[in-house]
């Protein structure tokens, strides 16, 4: 199938489109970009302007690669930065960014994640598979959100994010029970729980795996973790 492109959104250069996308009136597309298929851009969304970086604010950026997978929903006035240290700026599968969205230059964000209405990323955050940030909610700068979490409305999250669990600002972590049932991790329910509420490492192979990706980088994040 061919893409659906509205006669009114800009198409730069360098810019790969695969197929059956709806590419909405007044969005801009900026190379070097790949997009996949089967997704729904904009209207009045930017993808490809350089970062927002304060230390080299008119960076070279034309080089710079933005990569978006397939049966994506980006909703109106989102926008997604390049890359201004690492190699790309990464959107991967079945990701639903909804209204106003701030990517920043250098986000990783894995499959299935949700990010609502007006949520701001800064630069080199890395939202984990099947993770949702509540509206308006603000992420800072080298911050990791595990798989499965939850991040609450209005939220200012300065550190690390547990896999499968619920940052509410003032209050205990708690589970989030809506993503275990949503992805099929009912019948780990109690070493979930045990892991986000007292730290006791899971044994189970398929929670263990999503456990130690999430370890491992917030290791390297040298971040603490809430």
């Amino acid at each position: 199938m061919t893409n659906d492109i509205h006669p009114t959104a800009v198409i730069g250069d360098n810019v790969v489109l695969g197929k059956n996308n709806k590419i909405l009136a007044y969005t801009v597309l900026q190379g070097p970009l790949t997009i996949g298929d089967n997704n729904i851009i904009g209207p009045h969304v930017v993808i490809g302007s350089p970062g927002q970086d304060t230390r080299s604010p008119r960076y070279d950026s034309s080089r710079s690669v933005i990569s978006i997978g397939n049966n994506n929903i980006i909703r109106e006035f989102t926008a997604i930065q390049k890359p201004c240290y690492k190699k790309i700026t990464l959107i991967g599968d079945d990701v639903f960014l909804m209204q106003s969205v701030h990517i920043p230059h250098d986000a990783i964000l894995e499959n299935k994640v949700v990010i609502t209405p007006m949520c701001v990323l800064a630069g080199v955050t890395t939202v984990l598979e099947g993770a949702n940030l509540g509206m308006g909610c603000s992420i800072h700068q080298y911050t990791i959100i595990g798989q499965y979490s939850l991040v609450a409305t209005g939220a200012a999250v300065v550190k690390n994010v547990k896999p499968f669990s619920r940052y509410v600002p003032g209050k205990s972590l708690s589970v989030n029970t809506y993503a275990i049932n949503k992805f099929g991790y009912e019948q780990y329910n109690d070493e979930i729980s045990k892991y986000v509420i007292n730290n006791i490492l899971p044994k189970s192979d398929s929670v263990v795996s999503i456990v130690e990706k999430y370890k491992k980088l917030h290791v390297d994040s040298k971040r603490s973790e809430y």
